[in-house]
């Protein structure tokens, strides 16, 4: 497995070792004691995909004070994946990584807990498998606005499908301190 850097410390891109042939391919897409060399050393408790049409946008989504981190890959189609980190104190709040997901490249994003996530369909469809760190608790979810200009992420849909959820989403200023994470060196 590759690991590749971002320009945000803890969020990183993977790249499994695809093994194929010509009936097709194979990759591990978790192997604990892979990750824990590659210092990702968690506990994976829920599993979730969803199915999203061409310009479709989820997020930007976190969960708090139940935080989840988030392993997440395309296993149809291609996406835009984003993360921002959100914590409180951190010396790269507000700041945003992205990375193109692909079914094709086998990529994937880990995405630690405290950072907000979305991510937007470039294909005519796509498959997004998410393996996080924590079940989900409703009391716990939350979003910022997609297109805040405090974060100024470039999208690659001028005009997205959001959810009514994504589409009242406050933006970051809005949000009360006690509903974002805090940064823990």
């Amino acid at each position: 497995m590759n690991v590749i850097q971002t320009a945000l410390p803890g969020v990183v891109i993977l790249e499994p070792k695809v093994f194929g042939d010509s009936r097709g391919w194979f990759y591990e897409s978790y192997h604990q004691p892979r990750f824990v060399e590659a210092g990702i050393d968690v506990n994976l408790r829920q599993s979730n995909a969803s199915c999203s049409a061409r310009g479709v946008l989820r997020g930007l989504h976190y969960q708090w004070p139940r935080p989840q981190g988030k392993l997440v890959s395309v296993l149809v189609g291609e996406v835009y994946d984003v993360a921002v980190d959100i914590r409180q104190g951190s010396p790269t709040f507000g700041r945003w990584v992205s990375a193109m997901l692909t079914a094709q490249n086998h990529r994937q994003m880990w995405i630690p807990e405290g950072f907000a996530h979305g991510f937007a369909v470039v294909s005519d469809e796509a498959i997004f498998s998410y393996h996080c760190t924590e079940v989900y608790d409703p009391a716990a979810d939350a979003s910022i606005r997609y297109d805040d200009a405090a974060f100024g992420i470039d999208w690659p849909v001028s005009e997205p499908l959001l959810s009514e959820k994504d589409a009242r989403a406050p933006l970051l200023a809005d949000v009360p301190p006690d509903r974002l994470p805090i940064f823990q060196a």
